[in-house]
């Protein structure tokens, strides 16, 4: 072989080699290639259930492929959530990233085996959903500073409703008396809709919980919302003020939904799908129907959504080993 001949051969090898491997670095080329499956870890109907289909609508139309929602419910969204952890990282299996299945499921269930750093990688955040601070019209209390003197002279007798354990309004309730130094009579209800109506009834006197439920009854004057746990008041109810404005300084609870994917996903693909949520979040109908569940609709890049995930994580499972919560 001459050495014109040899240097050819090298040339070709190093076609045959390189250009697979080339390819292989960038496994969003052709991706995706078939339908994705969006799991929510709870069952149909709820906010989580909501939010998934708004993303799934858009992403289908970005992606070019349908994105399908599938509703794993069980175990407080454990089940669901744990499924999703453990499915090929590819970019064909996403979860509905929610506060109460990452950041409170983890610790306050016993036996949750999830760790949301190191089971999933963070695509992005889709939006933010405050709670608000709701009272029955013959509470007297009108601010939640006049709220907190009030239950400091009668320790243990105002009834504070919440949805069930590990919801973020069990949560941010636990979380509001232990920052306020407060003892009120804590009545976690199964559902929201008996929740509202016993508010409405009286037979709670507070409540936290999202807006959507009880928008019509605070319009109506059955209800009072006295404050919102957001940080900026919120467009649904802008003459309510946020909680450090009504006397309770730093006080502040969000709701974050967002996707994840099994950890080890490739970086190509978790940019690609991220790419297009931020131009999902900023169409106009999008922000429109996020706006009516409740929330604000926020993009992020993949690491912005990731820190909130840990912040999440952090910050509840705190109070959750400080007051010896569990759900078995």
């Amino acid at each position: 072989m001459t050495l014109r001949q040899a240097l050819a051969a090298t040339a070709i090898a190093a076609v045959v080699f390189v250009t697979p491997h080339a390819q292989a670095q960038d496994p969003s080329k052709d991706y995706p290639s078939k339908n994705i499956t969006l799991v929510v870890p709870f069952p149909p109907g709820g906010g989580n259930d909501a939010m998934a289909r708004i993303m799934a609508d858009r992403l289908s139309v970005r992606l070019g492929k349908t994105v399908v929602v599938e509703n794993r419910g069980g175990g407080g969204g454990i089940i669901g959530t744990r499924s999703a952890a453990k499915a090929a990282p590819d970019g064909y299996t996403l979860m509905l990233g929610h506060t109460g299945s990452i950041g409170i499921n983890p610790t306050l269930y016993a036996n949750s085996d999830i760790d949301p750093r190191k089971d999933f990688t963070a695509v992005g955040l889709i939006a933010t959903m405050p709670l608000v601070l709701l009272t029955h019209p013959s509470v007297k209390a009108k601010t939640i500073g006049e709220l907190i003197a009030l239950a400091k002279k009668q320790p243990g007798k105002v009834n504070l409703g919440s949805s069930s354990k590990g919801t973020g309004s069990h949560m941010c309730a636990e979380m509001f008396m232990a920052e306020a130094q407060v003892d009120m009579n804590l009545i976690p209800y199964k559902g929201t809709a008996q929740l509202v109506t016993d508010l409405v009834g009286g037979h709670v006197q507070v409540s936290f919980g999202v807006i959507p439920p009880a928008y019509g009854n605070i319009k109506s004057g059955n209800l009072r919302a006295i404050a919102v746990t957001s940080p900026k008041r919120t467009a649904l109810l802008p003459e309510v003020p946020t909680a450090t404005e009504s006397g309770l300084p730093g006080f502040e609870v969000v709701l974050n939904y967002g996707l994840l994917a099994p950890a080890g996903t490739p970086k190509p693909i978790v940019d690609k799908i991220n790419q297009a949520m931020r131009v999902a979040i900023e169409n106009e109908e999008v922000r429109k129907r996020i706006s009516a569940d409740g929330a604000e609709a926020v993009a992020s890049t993949p690491s912005e959504y990731a820190a909130i995930v840990d912040r999440d994580e952090t910050r509840w499972s705190a109070l959750i080993k400080k007051l010896n919560l569990k759900v078995e």
